[in-house]
């Protein structure tokens, strides 16, 4: 029997937290060897990724870094078993194997072989025991690369550039940096004449932090930037922003315009869309189930009889009501796919901002109807066009591959029913995938179609799923109501 937490004493509760350390220690690494077996054994196929990081991220709660990180160790470690041992016996932690086998694959240049050798021991044992710490492995790898690291100064080393960006659970982007000289000159250069303080009109001094000035700076440049036509080329067109926004809330955002504003309200769409929003307005579509992905059709049981002026009974029209209740609150609580705003980086995008984005960028508006879908952009050619993938990107978010969602910039349009066979170019016939699962379409069992709801849905093979039970995509996975 459990001892209850607050049962134990003082001596207890640190020996005990000590011991779960240990363990979750060897757990980590029993979880390194048996991805290490998966990254050999399991077929891409039956994983659906390319590796075991993608289907990690797909089946547990690890982000794809930190599942990235788990098979970088796997595969590392397997070439220095001196690095595993200490891992696998829980005396050194997982982080400080990550860095030091990080040395271990790339050492500096000059360094010769049994200096190597003896280096990965050294920092082995530094590591080793709650004594250890990161900045004393960090120290001695710099001294190293410094030493031996070869003719370039570490300033001037280009090898060593890094930028890393990520989008944060509150919808930022977090980014760090470690440049070489010559290119945090040209950062610096061009952040400086836009990160002086700007006071306002009647002389109030600039409030802004000087960190502040220069984030502003920095979004000033990418704004010149993206503005430029000496851009190249991505997904078949120049990067520029996209806004993906519902017919709904267009509406919403046009109703709600000061009188001053409503042509700029009215610019949002293009006249596509417009007209596909004027069309829209004179038809009603039955709902859609967010479970099933079927339409929810009237039960004629429960429907009023206008003819003999009867209906259901009211403890059935209660439970209907809830259940519509239920339904609404759960739309508007997790958007069902049609958010307010949404970037195909960085996600959803509040009302407030998603106007001012229309209002005052160069941008392209997808107009979405009630399910999350393109209003009025089907083609029937052979090559995806400029407006279907936007189309495409605003159902889709990226790739729609079950757990992957990579970015719509690295996708491609991909026919369901093949070109070849006589399938066409049109919205339910194309789902964006990346090049990997569109190689694996091709190339194996697993089938997509496009349900009731206007989305892809996916049948795994029977190697992955016995009963074959079809998979909502990437960006319609999600929490449900029952």
């Amino acid at each position: 029997m459990t001892t209850e937490i607050w049962q134990l004493s003082e001596s207890e509760l640190l020996a005990d937290a000590a011991a779960v350390s240990h363990e979750i220690q060897l757990l980590e690494a029993r979880r390194i060897a048996l991805v290490a077996e998966i990254d050999t054994r399991v077929s891409r196929e039956k994983l659906g990724f390319p590796g075991p990081a993608g289907w990690l991220t797909s089946t547990t709660l690890l982000s794809p870094s930190k599942a990235t990180k788990i098979v970088a160790l796997a595969r590392g470690m397997a070439a220095f078993p001196d690095i595993a041992d200490a891992v696998n016996t829980g005396v050194m932690s997982v982080d400080h194997a990550a860095l030091i086998l990080t040395f271990a694959e790339t050492p500096p240049k000059d360094l010769p072989e049994e200096g190597r050798v003896m280096a990965r021991t050294a920092m082995i044992a530094a590591a080793t025991g709650p004594e250890a710490r990161t900045g004393r492995i960090r120290a001695a790898i710099t001294k190293l690369e410094d030493e031996f690291g070869g003719k370039t100064p570490p300033p001037e080393n280009t090898d060593r550039n890094e930028l890393f960006a990520s989008t944060t659970l509150n919808g930022r982007l977090v980014a760090k940096m470690d440049v070489d000289a010559v290119t945090g000159e040209k950062l610096l250069t061009a952040l400086s004449p836009l990160t002086e303080p700007r006071p306002a009109a009647d002389g109030t001094p600039d409030d802004r932090s000087p960190a502040k000035r220069r984030a502003d700076a920095f979004g000033h440049i990418l704004d010149q930037y993206l503005a430029s036509s000496n851009r190249p080329i991505e997904g078949g067109e120049r990067p520029h922003l996209n806004l993906h926004i519902s017919l709904r809330d267009l509406t919403d955002l046009r109703d709600s315009a000061d009188t001053a504003d409503t042509a700029d309200a009215d610019d949002i769409a293009d006249d596509e869309p417009s007209r596909a929003a004027t069309e829209s307005d004179n038809n009603t579509a039955d709902p859609v189930d967010i479970n099933t992905g079927h339409p929810i059709h009237p039960d004629p049981a429960t429907e009023p009889d206008h003819e003999n002026g009867s209906g259901s009974d009211t403890a059935s029209g209660s439970e209907d009501d809830r259940c519509a209740t239920d339904r609404g609150a759960y739309r508007d609580l997790f958007g069902d796919g049609t958010s307010v705003g949404w970037l195909p980086w960085m996600g959803p995008l509040s009302r407030n901002t998603s106007r001012q984005l229309a209002c005052d960028c160069v941008l392209t508006a997808i107009v979405m109807d009630e399910n999350g879908n393109p209003l009025n952009l089907a083609r029937t050619a052979r090559t995806v066009s400029a407006k279907q993938r936007k189309a495409l990107t605003a159902r889709d978010h990226g790739c729609a591959f079950p757990g992957c969602g990579k970015s719509a910039a690295w996708t491609e349009g991909h026919h369901i029913w093949h070109w070849a066979d006589g399938g066409p170019t049109d919205m339910n016939n194309l789902v964006l995938l990346c090049g990997f699962h569109h190689r694996l379409m091709h190339h194996s069992d697993w089938e997509v179609f496009v349900g009731t709801d206007n989305h892809p849905w996916f049948i795994p093979p029977a190697t992955v799923d016995p009963y074959r039970q079809p998979r909502q995509s990437h960006a319609r996975a999600g929490p449900h109501i029952a």
